[in-house]
């Protein structure tokens, strides 16, 4: 993503040390300097959420909309935040290569002050966005038969186009097309009942529930694709290197995650006046040792990362990045959901406990199909909460999550909207997605529902 303004100093990643630019990288030193800078070890105390949205002009949804008058939107909104360059509450906003919006909020240091700020600004970007005859529409695939295009011709994206369009449409499907939710939540401690490694394990384990509760990507182009979260499905499909979780490891993530960066493939090389592409099929191992035209630096490193996009990506925190987008002000309730399970050390017991069932149908091997590619999580992405299995999983850590906001001091009103959230959807083998395949049957609809929190 390409930030629009200057990054918000509140945002956590401003605390990461600037890697040496010039500096020549040893393999020792790149594994040192990930376990220091993708897992900031301490107390859970921040939240934050990234929230993906489509934009469709109100008058002709089915175009798309030219990238001035995003801009212009854009350039309407109020400027109130902390350092003056942010909305009133903090978040920032980033453009995405098809002209999807992502406002990122600031961490807050509670899951209710993160909810009261988000929605403000949220609030003033639709404003601003409405004034110009435009909608910001939640769902994990744009759902209109409208072209596709890139909007964005940084050489970043220019170059991630040519690495995925070389293994299929996938690539450019995910770019221009599809949208998400993104939890965030600090890594943990070193151990005790919030210990990053517990974490690490129940946020992953939780991606299955998570995918089938709030899967809202039925269509593509305009038709159903057989599938509740095609935007999961699409991400299944693209390259294996940068897209599925690490391999299984009983020991420390810290260490998995260092070999998953260091076997992933180059999609860019930062150049001065020139494209950044990669050459075709090398690893950053391979570049350590000589692979490419010059001996990478830190800040290769560093920017090599922010091109991996496995399910679960650590930034110091823990980014959570399995949820499809969500209508209106639904992305309250995954946020909730992630936040009270992770946090609360006994609704992460109850939850573990809850996922059991799951086992089975997920064996960890590690020469196995990882997430999202495994046989549970296309069966999430696929039938959702239909799956009998996954439903009652489904509901049992809505149960323990219910418990935790019960817990949770001025939660009330959030213990209230999950709970209408679960009785809505998992409790009847419903997820977001059967609301679009039922208004495309009733052709009642031609641009997907924006519903208020339920």
């Amino acid at each position: 993503m390409i930030p629009l303004r200057p990054p918000n100093p509140a945002d956590r990643q401003s605390t990461e040390p600037r890697a040496n630019a010039v500096t020549p990288l040893t393999e020792s030193a790149a594994r040192r300097h990930m376990s220091g800078v993708c897992f900031k070890i301490g107390p859970p105390r921040l939240v934050g959420v990234e929230i993906e949205s489509f934009v469709h002009d109100e008058r002709c949804p089915d175009r798309p909309v030219p990238p001035e008058r995003l801009h212009a939107a854009l350039d309407a909104l109020p400027l109130g935040g902390p350092d003056g360059t942010s909305l009133p509450s903090g978040s920032r906003l980033t453009l995405e290569p098809g002209g999807q919006v992502e406002l990122s909020s600031p961490p807050a240091d509670s899951l209710t002050g993160c909810v009261t700020g988000t929605r403000r600004d949220l609030g003033a970007l639709r404003a601003a966005f409405a004034a110009q005859g435009l909608r910001l529409t939640g769902t994990g695939t744009d759902p209109l038969a409208r072209p596709r295009t890139m909007v964005l011709d940084h050489p970043r994206y220019l170059a991630m186009e040519r690495h995925f369009d070389a293994a299929g449409p996938w690539g450019r499907i995910m770019m221009t097309g599809t949208a998400s939710l993104q939890v965030c939540l600090d890594a943990g401690d070193e151990d005790g009942p919030h210990a990053f490694e517990r974490r690490w394990r129940l946020a992953h384990r939780l991606g299955p529930v998570l995918v089938a509760a709030f899967a809202n990507s039925p269509l593509l182009d305009g038709r159903p694709t057989g599938h509740r979260s095609t935007r999961q499905t699409v991400w299944s499909r693209m390259d294996p290197t940068r897209t599925l979780a690490p391999a299984p490891d009983h020991g420390d993530p810290r260490q998995a995650w260092a070999g998953y960066v260091l076997d992933a493939e180059v999609l860019c090389v930062r150049h001065d006046g020139r494209p950044w592409t990669a050459p075709t099929g090398l690893t950053f191992r391979d570049w350590l040792h000589g692979g490419g035209e010059h001996p990478p630096t830190l800040a290769d490193l560093d920017y090599h990362r922010t091109t991996l996009f496995p399910p679960v990506r650590p930034r110091g925190h823990l980014e959570l990045r399995m949820i499809d987008a969500q209508p209106g002000d639904g992305w309250i309730v995954p946020t909730a959901l992630v936040t009270a399970l992770l946090d609360d050390p006994i609704a992460a017991d109850a939850a573990l406990t809850a996922l059991e069932p799951l086992e089975p149908l997920e064996p960890r091997t590690p020469d196995g199909p990882r997430a999202p590619r495994s046989d549970l999580w296309c069966r999430a992405a696929a039938l959702a909460t239909a799956d009998p299995v996954l439903r009652r999983t489904t509901l049992a850590c809505f149960a323990a999550a219910d418990a935790a906001l019960g817990r949770l001091p001025g939660a009330e009103q959030l213990r209230a909207t999950v709970a209408a959230f679960a009785d809505r959807y998992p409790a009847r083998g419903r997820c977001p997605a059967d609301d679009q395949l039922d208004a495309l049957r009733a052709g009642t609809r031609r641009t997907p529902p924006e519903e208020a929190a339920p």
